[in-house]
């Protein structure tokens, strides 16, 4: 029922929000993780926080 009020600023599809749960479980660094879902790395990492996952931040 609180997702209805959840407003993001980058409303994502649930796809790319699997994509990246998926890819940031394997470990893989931010920037591979932007380039796989075709985003910045700034909203990637926004997106991370809202979902609280970890990211490595590997270059």
């Amino acid at each position: 029922m609180a997702e209805i009020f959840t407003r993001h600023r980058q409303p994502w599809k649930s796809e790319e929000v699997a994509k990246l749960r998926t890819l940031a479980g394997k470990g893989m660094a931010l920037k591979a993780i932007a380039k796989a879902l075709t985003r910045s790395e700034e909203s990637v990492k926004d997106r991370a926080k809202i979902d609280g996952l970890k990211i490595s931040k590997l270059r």
